[in-house]
């Protein structure tokens, strides 16, 4: 583990380092509170930070006070060095921001526990933020193909026409249904279907834009956004990914199983509101499966109006 020690004293630095290089600590050492400061803000500074309070330019209540205000993560356990001993001088360090204190002449049985305690408290910390970005992974992705989920892909949208509204710019999007997949099922069982859901997944996503997102919208649809693509790139990416997984057999026990795709694409040049181009983009692909499957359709202004029409007529 590596600590970062700020001590304007030489000998006092050098009796840390060589008593933290003795119990195993990599040592980053400095001899002021602008220079820990400054290491303090990088990507890849140390968890763990022991400082003198009082240093030349910048004490250790300064950076402590500073660190605390950044709140990036991962938490810094800052351990304050002090000769100070009264109770006002030690509540003013903690009120500070530091997380522990020893007073100076330091005891090293005292610093070894204080720092193993130190180390406890960031190994907590470190559980409980992969603990809370598992709680969020599940929170926007679909546990089966791993993709964002009907939610967080909704949310992708709503985004990208908030954007284009301000950049004038264009979005499209592909709704894509896996075709006779009740069969599937019904067929060879719900294990199978699961894994022609994944198959599908992953080779929609090798063929994708590093900046395109990708949803299942519900059972065996999937929900694509594409920023910044126009009618004629939206239906040449369509078109690819229907090739894509035209060629992607299924193998099974009883042999090869043909799986295919079709796809509705609508862009924000027909309709800039989440539901109307969701709708659009379902009427094309309705139409994709009525005229024999494996195809791709673009959604057309009459797509839209139906569905304002509709609309009305429920209202």
């Amino acid at each position: 583990m590596r600590i970062l020690i700020a001590e304007d004293d030489p000998v006092s630095r050098r009796l840390l380092e060589v008593t933290l290089h003795k119990w195993g600590y990599e040592v980053i050492a400095c001899p002021d509170g602008m220079a820990a400061w400054q290491i303090l803000q990088r990507p890849d500074t140390p968890s763990l930070a022991i400082l003198d309070w009082m240093m030349p330019g910048m004490d250790g209540l300064q950076v402590c006070r500073e660190v605390r205000q950044q709140a990036a993560e991962p938490y810094i356990y800052v351990l304050l060095l002090t000769a100070k001993s009264q109770k006002t001088d030690i509540i003013a360090g903690l009120e500070a921001g530091a997380d522990d204190y020893l007073t100076k002449p330091f005891d090293a049985n005292e610093l070894r526990m204080r720092l193993r305690a130190g180390r406890r408290i960031l190994d907590l910390q470190a559980e409980l933020i992969l603990v809370r970005e598992a709680l969020r992974d599940q929170a926007t992705h679909d546990s089966l193909t791993n993709l964002w989920n009907r939610a967080t892909i909704y949310e992708i949208l709503q985004r990208e026409l908030d954007h284009i509204r301000r950049t004038n710019t264009t979005v499209s999007v592909i709704l894509v249904d896996i075709d006779y997949f009740k069969r599937i099922n019904d067929t060879y069982g719900h294990l199978i279907g699961d894994a022609v859901l994944r198959e599908t997944a992953h080779c929609m996503q090798a063929v994708l834009r590093p900046y395109d997102n990708i949803g299942r919208y519900g059972g065996e649809e999937f929900l694509l956004v594409l920023p910044e693509c126009d009618t004629a790139g939206a239906m040449t990416l369509a078109e690819r990914l229907r090739t894509t997984i035209a060629t992607k057999a299924l193998t099974l026990a009883e042999g090869m199983t043909p799986l295919t795709v079709s796809l509705g694409v609508a862009t924000s040049s027909l309709a800039r509101e989440t539901e109307s181009l969701i709708s659009a983009a379902d009427a094309a692909l309705y139409r994709a499966k009525n005229s024999g499957r494996n195809r791709v359709e673009l959604a057309t202004v009459a797509d839209v109006t139906a569905e304002s029409v509709l609309k009305g007529s429920m209202a």
